[in-house]
């Protein structure tokens, strides 16, 4: 059970917020709620909890994988880099760690939960890239928002993929001119004046899991990775 009390602003001032009976099941939820793999590591690198996407990435084994409950990359140099940002974290330090492998990418970032001179022990936060915008329900919960219709929908998510006008003609089979004018429609229905600022808003979007993808959340599961 964990056990919270902090300060928090409400309409203007500071008051007393007293959440003790939060406990571990409902952080767990929430944990299965963000849009990032989120994995919870102690200071061997042990894997003492990962969210729903998280063990997605671990079962795939493309960049990640776990052994013997511990983090590990595919590669001896990925395992390397992840060790060396688990140690900085260990020391209160935080890195970001870039790994690639043809064509899949991926970013984490390792994020130290305890002070190296506090008396817990210490633990690490490592908060995965999400690899897909499109993927964010909020996306989909957008364009419902601004009455899209299906077609400019499937324009914005094109654009999401990084398609260019005539990539999305051309793989929707339609005229550019006709591509040209669902975007128009699609700024002015955003309030966005360009292409570019109608993106920013999309990424700047809250990550909201799809319920299909939501799991129950396992309590110090570091040797169950063999679902998504």
């Amino acid at each position: 059970m964990l056990q919270v009390s902090d300060k928090v602003w409400s309409s203007g001032q500071l008051v007393h917020d007293d959440v003790s009976g939060l406990s571990e099941a409902h952080l767990l939820r929430v944990f299965d709620e963000i849009d990032y793999g989120l994995l919870l590591l102690d200071a061997q690198g042990r894997i003492l909890h990962a969210n729903h996407l998280a063990r997605h990435e671990l079962a795939q084994r493309r960049l990640l994988r776990a052994c013997s409950g511990s983090l590990m990359g595919n590669t001896p140099e990925h395992s390397e880099r992840i060790q060396q940002a688990l140690d900085a974290a260990v020391r209160g330090q935080r890195r970001l760690v870039l790994m690639r492998e043809a064509e899949r990418d991926l970013s984490m970032a390792f994020t130290p939960l305890s002070h190296p001179l506090e008396d817990d022990k210490p633990t690490v936060l490592v908060v995965l890239s999400r690899q897909n915008v499109c993927d964010n329900l909020a996306v989909r919960m957008f364009a419902r928002a601004l009455s899209l219709s299906p077609t400019e929908e499937v324009v914005l998510l094109a654009l999401c993929r990084g398609l260019d006008i005539n990539e999305i003609a051309q793989e929707n089979g339609v005229a550019v001119s006709t591509v040209r004018s669902q975007i128009k429609t699609l700024r002015e229905k955003a309030g966005a004046s360009s292409i570019r600022r109608l993106l920013q808003r999309i990424n700047s979007l809250p990550p909201v899991v799809p319920a299909l993808r939501i799991v129950t959340p396992v309590t110090q599961n570091s040797g169950s990775y063999n679902h998504p």
